[in-house]
Order: C-alpha cells, then sequence, then structure tokens
C-alpha cells in the first residue's frame, strides 16, 4: 500500500467501487481509512442491483460528502428486473447521496441472464435517466454493437453518461466519443497480458471526458508491489491507477488528479 500514497495530495474520486461486496463485510471501515489517507476522497459506491443499490446508498449516508451511490441493475442479474425492482432505484434516486442511475447495460461475455432480458432491463433504466435526467453509470462487455445501437437511439435524450472499465479497442471509444461519452480507466491499464493497449488509447480521451475508478474489489492492478494477500482491490489503490494513466497521457499525476477530479464532481454534479 505504501506504493498506492499520492505523494502531492492531490485529491482523486472513485467513480466506481463495488464496496458492498461482501470481501468488504469484516474491514470496511479499515478500507475506508486507507483510502482516505492514499489521497481518495470520494469514492462512488456502485448499485448493481436493487438489494446493493439500497446497501450502496445506506453506506454512502454514513459519510456524507466522501461517499456517494448510484442506483442500477447490472446485466448480470437483469432477468429479475420488474417493477418492484424499479421502484427501489427511484426510491434511492429521490436521495441526493445517490448520484447516478447504473451499473446497467449489456454483458454478453458470460450471458448470466438471457441477452433479451438484458436489453430490457438496460432500455428501462435509460428511460428512468432520461425521466429524472440523471447521470448513467454504463456496463459494457462483448457486447458493443447493441450496446451502442441502443444508447444512440436514447443518446439525444439523455444527459451525461459515462462507460465504466472501458476495455476496448480504438474503434470501439471513438464510436463512444463520438456519443459524447465519458470514459472510466480502471486498473486494466496496468495489466500487461491485456491492458497496455489502453496506453495508446488514453491519449485520445479529451481530458474533460476521462475519470478514473478501481472497481474494487475486482481488476487489482497486476503491476502493484507488494501484492496484497487476499487478492483484493480496494479504492486506496487508485493512486497507481492514476499514476500510470498520467504517464500514458503524458501528464504530471497532479494534473491528472486535478482534471479527473474535477471531471468526476462535475459529472455527478457535486460541488469541486
Amino acid at each position: 500500500m505504501i506504493d498506492a500514497v499520492l505523494p502531492e495530495r492531490v485529491p482523486l474520486f472513485d467513480i466506481g467501487a463495488n464496496l458492498t461486496n461482501r470481501s468488504f463485510a469484516s474491514d470496511l471501515d479499515a478500507v475506508l481509512a486507507r483510502a482516505f489517507a492514499a489521497g481518495v476522497t470520494r469514492i462512488a459506491v456502485t448499485g448493481a442491483s436493487a438489494e446493493a443499490s439500497h446497501a450502496a446508498l445506506v453506506l454512502a449516508r454514513t459519510r456524507p460528502n466522501k461517499l456517494w451511490s448510484t442506483a442500477g441493475v447490472h446485466p448480470h442479474v437483469a432477468a429479475g428486473f420488474d417493477d418492484d425492482t424499479e421502484a427501489v432505484l427511484r426510491e434511492c434516486l429521490a436521495d441526493p447521496q445517490c448520484v447516478a442511475v447504473g451499473e446497467c447495460g449489456l454483458d454478453y461475455d458470460r450471458d448470466y441472464s438471457p441477452r433479451a432480458d438484458q436489453r430490457r432491463a438496460f432500455a428501462r433504466q435509460l428511460a428512468l435517466a432520461i425521466e429524472l435526467q440523471r447521470p448513467v453509470f454504463l456496463h459494457e462487455r462483448a457486447a458493443h454493437d447493441d450496446f451502442v445501437a441502443m444508447l444512440r437511439e436514447h443518446r439525444g435524450a439523455l444527459g451525461a453518461v459515462v462507460v465504466h472499465c472501458f476495455t476496448g479497442t480504438g474503434a470501439e471509444l471513438e464510436a463512444y466519443l463520438g456519443l459524447d461519452t465519458h470514459i472510466g480507466i480502471t486498473g486494466w491499464i496496468c495489466d500487461e497480458r491485456r491492458g497496455h493497449h489502453l496506453r495508446e488509447l488514453v491519449p485520445r480521451i479529451p481530458a474533460g471526458r476521462l475519470m478514473i475508478e478501481t472497481d474494487a474489489p475486482y481488476l487489482l492492478p497486476r503491476d502493484l508491489r507488494p501484492q496484497p494477500k487476499n487478492r483484493r482491490n480496494e479504492p486506496g489503490m487508485l493512486p497507481h491507477v492514476a499514476r500510470e494513466v498520467a504517464d500514458a497521457a503524458g501528464k504530471s499525476l497532479a494534473t491528472l488528479a486535478a482534471e479527473t477530479t474535477a471531471t468526476a464532481c462535475a459529472f455527478f454534479r457535486l460541488a469541486s
């Protein structure tokens, strides 16, 4: 964790951390303390189901001005999306600590939910974001064509959107930027096997569209030393990701931190 500390002390904003995941159940207070000590002063806690969205909001309320939440249904569990689910999301989004719709989108990599159900749940959440005029936190994996088609259909009525945890190709990036989306970059960029192509793509992302995230407890940076014994990622490791993104962008860490934090605050409509 020493390697992850941000020396310039420029505050960072982790736009996506799954802090209601059971892997944090026993030591969440310590996890948050490490994050704040490392300079990660703001975290958006991801809601990926009705239950997780409610839990994320409950957690966010415990630390106003440091934690916020999102409310959505991940495509993995889209088959269960019904009117009761939407009612929970609406209730969460009525609270000012809940700042975006999502995580929602399409994931054809494993098809934990039938693709038709994924598209149905995604469409309903886009409609909800349009009705409430809230930002949208998006997920896409192995579903680019359908995802872009649905996003393009609704884009004119939507507000700000972010394609979270972008890991795709240059052509996919250009398609997203052409739809005026924000782009979230995670520790995937630190993976020499699969993620180093992102180093060539990061400079193409305008400063006002780039944000950073851990997606904790997933996507532990492979080049982090020492590696934690539990192999768990956490928000306190965001400075490590920020360094890699800053290097790829040809910017100082302080500049990258300031830009991405300002962008995230504007995206979630928070005071900077």
